[in-house]
């Protein structure tokens, strides 16, 4: 990705860390943040931004809306993880309900990824 693409998306990606959903504040602040392994919240990778990217497990994590289960939202959402993953990196996908109640598992299939790939 270019200096002048990376530099459009950075005040975007600013803006979504000051402005994350209720279900990404839930993960964040009560598992990532203090998480051993580094995760980072929205972060640039080509000319996406992702929610939750940990660079040790090569791991990123989307929290998906509504918008991501209607037509447009799945072909763009099966994009982004195919070249998400030409540089080698796994995606987990948790829908915001799946989040909201089942926040426990949510966790543990995290921690079980960053083991596998770290």
């Amino acid at each position: 990705m270019s200096y002048t693409k990376k530099n459009k998306l950075l005040p975007y990606a600013r803006q979504l860390r000051r402005e994350m959903t209720p279900q990404e504040k839930k993960l964040w602040y009560r598992f990532l943040r203090d998480y051993p392994v580094k995760f980072y919240k929205q972060r640039i990778i080509e000319h996406c931004i992702v929610d939750f990217y940990c660079y040790a497990a090569k791991l990123v994590l989307e929290i998906d809306g509504k918008q991501h289960y209607q037509e447009e939202g799945l072909a763009s959402d099966a994009e982004r993880t195919a070249m998400l993953e030409k540089h080698g990196l796994k995606v987990l996908r948790f829908a915001n309900a799946e989040v909201d109640a089942h926040f426990d598992d949510v966790c543990q299939r995290i921690s079980e990824e960053v083991e596998r790939r770290k």
